[in-house]
């Protein structure tokens, strides 16, 4: 029952960033932050961060799970995984024990896969 809850609220967006709008300053959020506009600062999360594919952000971003769409400047620290979608742009380093990379990614700097910490 838990584990249905808990897929139920990965699914659940608490905050978006649309299509057309720009947001500067640091993002602190308790669930997933989709951003299909403009971002620039920093983002931590316990939960997801999905850039869109047309997603901008140049930040450092720390969550459970990031999904690139989009571009990406900056660093991304994830605790579970990366998934880097065929349209993904990262420029900046990944630290994370789990990648899933589609053909097409366009991916410049360094990756880093660590173990799982329990």
């Amino acid at each position: 029952m838990a584990r249905a809850v808990k897929q139920i609220e990965d699914k659940l967006v608490n905050s978006i960033i649309g299509e057309g709008s720009e947001f500067k300053g640091e993002f602190t959020i308790n669930g997933l932050l989709r951003i299909d506009g403009k971002f620039k600062g920093t983002i931590e999360t316990e939960g997801k961060v999905l850039i869109g594919q047309t997603g901008e952000a140049i930040t450092d971003i720390k969550a459970n799970v990031v999904v690139v769409g989009g571009k990406v400047r900056g660093n991304i620290f994830a605790t579970e995984r990366v998934i880097m979608l065929s349209t993904g742009h990262v420029e900046g380093n990944i630290i994370t024990p789990g990648l899933i990379m589609e053909d097409g990614v366009v991916f410049e700097g360094n990756c880093t896969i660590n173990k799982r910490i329990e």
